[in-house]
């Protein structure tokens, strides 16, 4: 450990800061959002006398005691010459590189037109299959809608945004699609034998009969059972109506019936050829304001960068074709653009732009002169994004998985395969509002609940009867549509008088879901919405696991009695609504506010925690409480990856210094799904900020990762 203290000057001010070195530089990039409120992602620190730029801890071993902190806008305002000097330094050399390249070119490049020519031809008719509305219909009637844009406002919800614009809506459900659309398709790489399921072996190539050619299969793999040896016939679909029949097949497929299901719901869509044998998808995002990388095969979304970055991949010519052009959008898949112009040897670049202008031009011969306008000029506005990407560096904090789709071999034969514990988007954490407010509402509306088992001396077994009740009701209510969920109680029905007597007890329950009971004719009680459906929707999952905790709870209780109303039998005063920041997080599953959102269905995940990672949560508008308790819950899958020793510590500056409140040695998960509550001991501390350090996992040879459930805080009731 290296204790150092900084000056630092922001808007005339100047700010005393200690820094433990062994906290990493991103918790020092924390402490200065704490003095100055401007989060990490948007920080621009300047060190030393010559106001150089630091960016890591060894940027500030060479600075002595003094730092500036703007913010990203401010430094945009207050450029100097000397910045502009070093941009266009670095933007000649870079230039330079590319005409040398393209120099090498001429003389390594052949003229062969009609090889191009023969790649492209093809996937221009192939799209515009993709405008055919029985096509398109059919698409749509095979989608869960109502589902996904369920979740699209979810997902946009848990991140503050419950009043979203359209084209928020839009861009959010785009990404459910794909989601959906990668759980629900089917990655072939040696079909199982049609006669006994069985694994199979290629036996080469076949004919296409009549009903195969119907749909544009061309190419017939066979393969051999190795069991029976009955062969099994693989048709390669070019159709997509086909394919959203069989829902099966490689990257030509994946990203085949990807496409047609983007133009179904009316996204500009493209498909994407690589010509070193990849295909994928383009969609243009309106809430972004440009075209965005999907990748059916993968899940993965906007990292184009994912080839070769990610697989390695060598580059030559990506081309994205549409019912509208083609276009060349290799620029937007590299960062080594002089080096893929060496390998740009099937023509010259001259007569590559000739080929996708006449192509282009035909494509357009039949589209309204208002239009072209409106095309022309989202072209000039791409090629000048294109050119921009090439010289971005805001890519470089994130880490890019090796290829997933395909068995290992196939990946390794094809050299896209790096490594399988590489498996996931990771980057590093900015910093998250955590939108749980709702959580902790849920888990103080069961005090009055419990407080009348016990006032009405009901047993174990009868309490938890009426909540399993109170459950069912709400399992009915969540399988009715999100928009209008309404379900009904009989009042004359088994069991069911009772817990309407007891119904009012669970009123601050209902309103912590935004649900409200009605009253009818003859006995009809009803459940049904009180305000925005998609609170409802966040919160049922929450209330479900609560409930279920609760039963758990009173089932281990010796007797309902009013010495059981402790913690964690109710969980009172939940700390919530701050901000967090961790290590490390892996998107867009394991992001860190996941540890904050009271289900079991998401999880915080560091990618490289296994040895030791942090989590650090900071209270808003600099409340402060003393930390009494908290509950640490197992994951999902992976007990290798859960925590084993750690430290809890707080802060009362905000996070420029800590004291330990509690530590931890050689705890295990039995479960998953576990929960295990520890109180804190230690001497009281009044602190706006918390923070997990996590040293080791429970098995950091088998993995490099921590992974965690959830994280729940509770503070000493006030007063």
């Amino acid at each position: 450990m290296v204790a150092r203290k900084f000056q630092v000057q922001h808007n005339g001010s100047t700010f005393d800061l200690d820094y433990d070195t062994d906290d990493g530089f991103e918790v020092l990039k924390f402490q200065l959002f704490s003095l100055t409120s401007i989060p990490p992602d948007e920080q621009k620190i300047f060190g030393g006398d010559d106001e150089r730029t630091v960016s890591d801890d060894s940027d500030l071993e060479m600075i002595s005691h003094k730092l500036r902190l703007l913010s990203i806008d401010e430094v945009e305002k207050e450029k100097t010459e000397p910045d502009f000097a070093k941009s266009d330094e670095e933007l000649a050399r870079l230039l330079q590189a590319e005409e040398e390249a393209l120099m090498m070119q001429q003389f390594v490049a052949s003229e062969n037109k009609e090889q191009v020519e023969q790649r492209i031809r093809p996937y221009v008719d192939q799209v515009l299959m993709y405008e055919d509305p029985h096509r398109q219909e059919a698409a749509r009637k095979t989608v869960p809608v109502d589902k996904l844009e369920e979740k699209a406002l979810i997902a946009l919800a848990r991140e503050g945004n419950f009043k979203p614009t359209k084209n928020e809506q839009d861009h959010a459900f785009l990404l459910q699609l794909l989601f959906w659309f990668k759980q629900s398709f089917r990655w072939v790489n040696a079909p199982p034998c049609d006669s006994c399921n069985n694994e199979t072996v290629s036996q080469g190539m076949g004919i296409a009969n009549p009903s195969e050619s119907l749909y544009g299969a061309s190419r017939i793999e066979l393969y051999r059972c190795k069991l029976c040896s009955n062969v099994t016939r693989f048709p390669r679909y070019n159709d997509p109506m086909k394919l959203l029949e069989t829902r099966k097949g490689r990257c030509g497929e994946w990203a085949n019936c990807f496409t047609l299901y983007c133009r179904a719901f009316g996204y500009e869509s493209r498909l994407i050829l690589d010509f070193t044998d990849h295909v994928w998808t383009e969609c243009f995002s309106s809430y972004l304001g440009r075209w965005m990388h999907l990748d059916p095969c993968e899940g993965i979304f906007d990292n184009p960068l994912l080839y070769e970055k990610g697989w390695n991949k060598k580059l030559d010519y990506v081309i994205a074709i549409a019912k509208d052009g083609v276009y060349d959008v290799t620029k937007r898949y590299t960062r080594k653009w002089h080096d893929v112009l060496s390998r740009r040897v099937m023509t010259t670049e001259s007569t590559l732009a000739a080929i996708i202008f006449n192509i282009t031009r035909e494509c357009r011969k039949n589209i309204m002169p208002e239009m072209l306008i409106n095309l022309d000029k989202r072209d000039r506005s791409e090629t000048e994004e294109l050119e921009r990407s090439l010289f971005s560096k805001d890519d470089t904090s994130i880490s890019l998985p090796g290829r997933q789709s395909g068995d290992r071999e196939w990946r390794i034969s094809r050299s896209e395969f790096v490594s399988d514990d590489q498996y996931a988007l990771s980057s590093s954490c900015p910093v998250r509002r955590c939108v749980d407010e709702h959580v902790t509402e849920i888990y103080n509306a069961f005090f009055p609940v419990v407080c009348e088992l016990i006032e009405k001396s009901l047993d174990k077994s009868r309490a938890i009867e009426l909540i399993e009740s109170f459950k069912r009701i709400l399992v009915n209510l969540k399988n009715s549509p999100f928009k209008r969920r309404r379900t009904t109680i009989n009042a004359v029905s088994n069991g069911a008088r009772l817990f309407i007597e007891m119904l009012p007890l669970f009123a601050q329950l209902l309103d912590a879901l935004s649900l409200k009971r009605e009253s009818g004719v003859k006995g009809i009680t009803e459940i049904c919405l009180a305000s925005d459906p998609v609170k409802t929707s966040v919160a049922l999952p929450v209330v479900f696991h609560a409930l279920d905790d609760l039963i758990y709870n009173i089932n281990t209780c010796g007797k309902l009695t009013k010495e059981s109303l402790s913690w964690p039998l109710l969980k009172l005063n939940r700390i919530c609504s701050g901000f967090v920041l961790a290590s490390g997080e892996e998107l867009p599953f394991g992001i860190v506010t996941s540890a904050f959102d009271g289900t079991r269905m998401s999880k915080w995940k560091e990618p490289n925690g296994a040895t030791g990672c942090w989590i650090i949560y900071k209270l808003i508008d600099n409340q402060m409480h003393e930390l009494v308790a908290y509950e640490l819950m197992s994951a999902n899958d992976a007990p290798e990856a859960d925590p084993m020793d750690w430290v809890v510590e707080g802060s009362d500056d905000g996070g420029s210094s800590w004291h330990i409140l509690d530590k931890q040695i050689s705890q295990t998960f039995d479960t998953r799904f576990q929960r295990k509550t520890f109180e804190v001991k230690s001497h009281k501390l009044l602190a706006n900020a918390f923070r997990f350090r996590f040293l080791v996992v429970r098995d950091a040879k088998a993995t490099s990762q921590l992974q965690i459930g959830s994280i729940d805080l509770y503070a000493r009731k006030s007063g």
